[in-house]
């Protein structure tokens, strides 16, 4: 496996493919750092130059990914949840932030569902 940015990229793949496996990297910010490296998107991994690889790493270096964000959003998480906003405090809470409805889904953010027992007669 390549080594990009901390992470290793499956050597299978195509390269635009394998940038993705970086967090912070989806298919559109993939295509322009290739299209700035000039390497053309077909190519795999393994077949990559060190040249290609190198050029690569530079370009990334000069985007914020994996720790550096990851760090980032949770800050900005912190930061809402301690001002007591609408949006830190539906965090806070594990409810949906933007504006979903709660009644019928929203299980994701919710969990398991937290059967109450009714009253018997």
């Amino acid at each position: 496996m390549a080594r990009i940015a901390g992470v290793d990229v499956p050597r299978d793949k195509r390269v635009v493919i394998s940038l993705t496996y970086i967090y912070g990297i989806g298919n559109t910010r993939s295509a322009e750092i290739l299209k700035e490296a000039q390497v053309d998107e077909s190519t795999r991994v393994k077949d990559l130059t060190e040249d290609e690889l190198n050029k690569i790493r530079e370009i990334i270096d000069g985007y914020k990914i994996e720790g550096d964000l990851r760090r980032e959003t949770n800050l900005n998480v912190k930061r809402l949840m301690e001002i007591a906003s609408y949006r830190g405090i539906r965090h806070r809470r594990g409810l949906p932030v933007r504006g979903q409805k709660t009644k019928n889904n929203a299980r994701t953010r919710k969990g398991p569902v937290k059967t109450v027992a009714n009253k018997k007669k």
